[in-house]
């Protein structure tokens, strides 16, 4: 009798065990990245003078996420305009020899805030290069401060990892427009009519962590419009922070981490004022609330990651005669990247045929594929590959990991206009990107996510 006792205590611990080992666990953490000292403000070339002071904190967040196998992911959203290759690379290297994970397994995101700071490289033409050098030492020191503090706030979501429950839900808001195909001050009536024109992605993909209790305690939401609701002095998170506060003022203890969808072409409209600001963000967070207050889906504790960098091409290179006109041009952005250049190429440098471009996947269970791409990518990628794939099972992050251009799909680059070339300039790439670059991304979408184990 005893033997039999023992035995099934034994079966009922190894039973135990194997439920322990089939659970999700979670870390997260988050710190505040707002510039101590007024400095020079990211996203529109039209500054003439540092940051005034805060109207809301920015905010650094990491989520770290561990599969019943033990694979683990780190998220890491950032209240920021982007990130340069240099600054992505230095902090995932320095998290892969931390925590022994691989690239594939870290997604950089931020927000694009027009009212954050300057990040090291990021927009060097537009920014960087034109800075005195008191401004450009003070860049220098907060993105040195800036990499400390991602790392830092990874470091102590990886010591907090516990049993968590993960589950997904889709919600739906309706504030961004495409800026494209609809003027600003034609868009209240235009909406009011039922006239906006142009695609657009209105899905708000929501991941959310709970306790076994089903404590909400990170919730995790995508939109695809810009941050660009403000436009003056003072650090704000714009749209997406005020969604984040109010999100964590409606569950108090909950971590909120907003990442941007596909909208370099889409824009919040009308905007300009803090009461717009608030009121998108409070939308939004509701769009949240109504996801993660209903019955969501469990996702199954598995967890697939790819990354790769493709050779996205560039299009026809300008000649060392096109970038001297560039240099001696009367637009200041235009003769800073005409400069930069010449200033390589008497280096011993070549122009580049095409740009390393970051692309990652991660399969959450059998439930949703997420990926992650750079630059500021047009909402064509979001309805392309949600179409191709598994519809609002495919959530597509764009401004990930680096930001490195504006990404027109084929039918923008050959419209032109600001997002189809115009903004490389601002970015310091060499000419536009080749008719080809929404195949080549699409396509190394799909061969990523090919190689990842089957559903």
């Amino acid at each position: 009798m005893r033997t039999v006792v023992v035995s099934l205590v034994l079966i009922l611990c190894l039973a135990a065990g194997r439920r322990a080992d089939g659970e999700w666990k979670a870390g997260w953490a988050s710190e505040k990245i707002t510039p101590d000292q007024p400095m020079w403000m990211a996203g529109y070339g039209g500054r003439d003078h540092p940051a005034e002071g805060a109207l809301t904190d920015l905010w650094a967040k990491a989520l770290v996420l561990e599969d019943g196998q033990g694979r683990r992911a780190v998220l890491l959203t950032l209240d920021l305009v982007g990130i340069d290759r240099e600054t992505s690379e230095r902090v995932c290297r320095a998290i892969m020899e931390r925590h022994s994970i691989d690239r594939s397994r870290i997604a950089l995101c931020p927000s694009h805030t027009h009212t954050g700071p300057v990040v090291s490289r990021n927009l060097t033409t537009m920014h960087y290069r034109l800075l005195g050098p008191e401004q450009q030492t003070l860049v220098d020191r907060y993105s040195e401060s800036l990499e400390k503090k991602m790392i830092g706030v990874v470091d102590r979501a990886f010591s907090g990892l516990a049993p968590a429950r993960v589950e997904w839900g889709s919600g739906r808001t309706t504030l961004a427009v495409n800026r494209r195909n609809n003027k600003e001050a034609d868009v209240v009536a235009a909406r009011d009519a039922g006239r906006l024109v142009g695609p657009l992605d209105h899905d708000v993909p929501v991941l959310a962590v709970r306790d076994a209790m089903g404590k909400l305690n990170v919730a995790v939401f995508g939109y695809a419009c810009h941050a660009t609701v403000l436009s003056f002095y003072q650090w704000s998170g714009d749209y997406p922070g005020f969604a984040q506060i109010e999100l964590e003022s409606l569950f108090p203890g909950c971590q909120a981490m907003f990442w941007a969808g596909c909208g370099g072409d889409q824009n919040p409209l009308p905007r300009r004022t803090v009461e717009m600001a608030q009121a998108y963000g409070r939308r939004l967070a509701l769009a949240v609330s109504d996801v993660v207050t209903a019955p969501m889906e469990p996702i199954e504790d598995r967890l697939e990651t790819a990354y790769a960098e493709i050779p996205l091409s560039f299009g026809t290179l300008p000649t060392p005669e096109q970038i001297a006109e560039q240099a001696a041009s009367t637009d200041r952005f235009v003769a800073s990247r005409g400069k930069m250049w010449q200033e390589r190429l008497a280096a011993g440098e070549t122009l580049p045929k095409s740009y390393p471009y970051p692309i990652a996947s991660w399969r959450l269970g059998s439930q949703c594929e997420w990926v992650f791409l750079g630059g500021e990518v047009v909402v064509d990628y979001a309805v392309r590959l949600k179409a191709e794939r598994l519809g609002q099972r495919t959530w597509v992050a764009g401004y990930s990991n680096d930001v490195m251009a504006y990404i027109p799909s084929r039918r923008v680059l050959l419209e032109g206009g600001y997002e189809g070339g115009g903004a490389m300039v601002y970015y310091g790439q060499p000419t536009i990107w080749a008719e080809t670059c929404e195949e080549e991304i699409v396509v190394g979408v799909h061969v990523q996510l090919g190689t990842l184990p089957p559903r």
